[in-house]
């Protein structure tokens, strides 16, 4: 999108992508079978013309490979972007005294409101960018770049939703559409939510759409990947809270470690 100014080269099945916010140059490591070659290349574009970090997102897989074919390298973990990952059952079942404060707020939104859950299909999606729109104009998206960027990012994710072969759910309560979750599969225990979004009016109803989608996601999948906290601290605090499984680390290498 506009805010990170992606850029990518295919080469010998592997992607290569650069991001460019701020005017700062960000590198990520090659995607698609590991090439010795490929990564020399990108770790020296990155020292080259990346600021600092210019080079992030390594997951432990690639972290391992790295460290053997360059050990010189050091690589510094990156815990703003370390994504939770949580048990499909736990999300939906909230079991024991952890899940007290959330199971609270949660009821007493159940009492409050009487809600019904329906599929993201072609005939609500209209819908659904209405009521995305609102969403923008509760949050004034507008008065913030990386608001108005995220409203960006999602719009076109809806405009493409059955293209990218996404999935999701809708909760409406009386005859509106007042929260969204979206979703997709990783791999065969894990499935992705990409992000939720719900009316600031009704109290406790991002714990509601939160429980709803692991109902229906747990059916087939162990885990649930909710993505990372960006440093956000009310973002961190909320995913804490949930009693994550573990988290998947990833790390990055400051311009003065680049040696190979």
């Amino acid at each position: 999108m506009d805010y990170s100014n992606y850029k990518y080269l295919l080469t010998n099945n592997n992607l290569i992508i650069s991001s460019k916010i701020r005017n700062r140059i960000q590198f990520r490591p090659p995607l698609g079978k590991y090439n010795k070659e490929i990564n020399k290349l990108v770790l020296r574009l990155a020292k080259d013309e990346g600021a600092d970090p210019p080079i992030g997102l390594i997951d432990i897989k690639i972290k391992e490979l790295l460290s053997k074919d360059f050990p010189k390298l050091e690589f510094i973990p990156d815990r703003n972007y370390f994504d939770y990952v949580y048990k499909s059952s736990d999300l939906f079942q909230l079991p024991g005294s952890a899940y007290s404060k959330i199971r609270n707020r949660l009821n007493k939104f159940k009492n409050n409101w009487s809600y019904s859950i329906e599929n993201i299909t072609k005939e609500n999606i209209k819908e659904i960018d209405k009521f995305l729109h609102r969403w923008c104009l509760w949050k004034d998206c507008e008065s913030d770049p990386l608001l108005e960027a995220e409203k960006k990012a999602i719009l076109y994710s809806m405009e493409n939703f059955f293209n990218l072969n996404l999935s999701g759910i809708a909760l409406r309560i009386e005859k509106n559409i007042e929260a969204i979750s979206i979703y997709e599969k990783i791999n065969q225990d894990t499935a992705v939510i990409h992000y939720e979004k719900a009316s600031p009016d009704f109290d406790g109803i991002y714990k509601a759409i939160n429980q709803e989608t692991a109902k229906i996601l747990q059916n087939n999948f162990k885990f649930i990947n909710r993505e990372s906290d960006m440093g956000i601290e009310g973002l961190r605090k909320a995913k804490k809270s949930y009693r994550p499984h573990h988290m998947v680390e990833v790390y990055h290498i400051h311009k003065k470690n680049l040696i190979f």
